[in-house]
Order: structure tokens, then sequence, then C-alpha cells
């Protein structure tokens, strides 16, 4: 491994754990990550994409995450429709429908690629709500997560040249100025 996919994920690992620290993830919900290789190599989206990269990436993530028992889902790009890998298990336990695609370099992208390589029994699901994101390259990840999504900073910013935002989730606030919530669901 060159010193340059070791150097990204090392990034994207520590990235992954400070983000499940800061979401305060529970074992067994799910991160949704979002990625352009091309992005993290210092391309445009779409115009360099790294399988050798994605695997980097891959192995930093799902590291984390498994140390933690989350579930690692990783967006297709928009030739899927932005469809997303998971595991098997992950998508019958939130009852999530499984469609059938094999992401590609070319068509769903290098880290959804490497993903489905990886993992035990990868399906392909087109919605979830996601606890948490990471958006590796501002491929947008949004519409993968629930309703209320908060931003979370962290002290990687970038992974690779590529841009990361992350986000929690929390659930919505209602019945206005009277009501008094649970500090533990913030």
């Amino acid at each position: 491994m060159t010193e340059k996919i070791k150097q990204i994920e090392q990034q994207a690992y520590a990235a992954t754990k400070e983000l499940m620290e800061k979401a305060e993830l529970k074992s067994g919900q799910i991160l949704v990550v979002g990625c352009s290789t091309s992005e993290v190599c210092g391309a445009g989206i779409g115009t360099y994409s790294s399988p050798e990269v994605a695997e980097g990436l891959f192995a930093g993530i799902h590291q984390a995450a498994k140390e933690q028992g989350i579930f690692l889902a990783a967006q297709c790009c928009e030739h899927l429709n932005r469809a997303l890998i998971l595991e098997e298990t992950a998508a019958e336990l939130y009852g999530y429908e499984m469609v059938n695609v094999v992401p590609q370099p070319k068509a769903g992208g290098s880290f959804a690629t490497a993903v489905y390589k990886h993992l035990e029994h990868p399906v392909a699901v087109e919605h979830i709500r996601a606890h948490a994101g990471m958006d590796i390259g501002d491929t947008l990840i949004g519409m993968h997560l629930k309703d209320v999504a908060v931003p979370v900073r962290l002290s990687v910013d970038k992974i690779g040249e590529a841009h990361l935002v992350c986000a929690r989730t929390r659930a919505k606030f209602i019945g206005g100025e009277r009501a008094v919530y649970n500090k533990e669901l913030y």
C-alpha cells in the first residue's frame, strides 16, 4: 500500500471514530458515507475514480465502524440513483426493501464497489434513514439521513484532498414553548 493511501486510510479511520463519538452512535445504528475518490485524489467529482483509494477509505471507515458495532451504508453515485450498499442484516433489521444492482467503479462509484466487495452479505437498497453521515467530497448524502440532521464539526476536515462534511441526527422537537424535552434525545 502506498504511503498516500495509508494516510487516507488513517484520516478516514480518525474521522469516523470522532464522528461516532460526537454523534453518540449506538451499536446497531447506521452511518451513511458518500464518497468521491476523484475528490480525495484532488480531481473533480466523477473524473478520476480510484479503486485503490476506495480500498484505503473502506479499510479505515469499516474498521472504526466495526469496532463500535455500527452498520456502514455506502451511497452509490447518481448513475445508480444514489442507491446504498449495506449488510443484508441491516436492511432486514430496519425493513429496507432490497433492489438488484452490483456497483462498479463507473456505475456506482469506487467506494460503493469496495464496500460491496468486502461486506459479508452486501445488498443494495434505494432508501435509508441513517443516524449519522459522512460526506467525503461533497456528494450530497442528506437524503439518506433522518429528518433532523445536525452538522458535526471534526478536527479532520479533509480526507486526502476532499472536503469532509459530517452530520448526526436527533429526534424532532415538537410541542412549542411549553414543551419539555428529553436531553438524551438531543
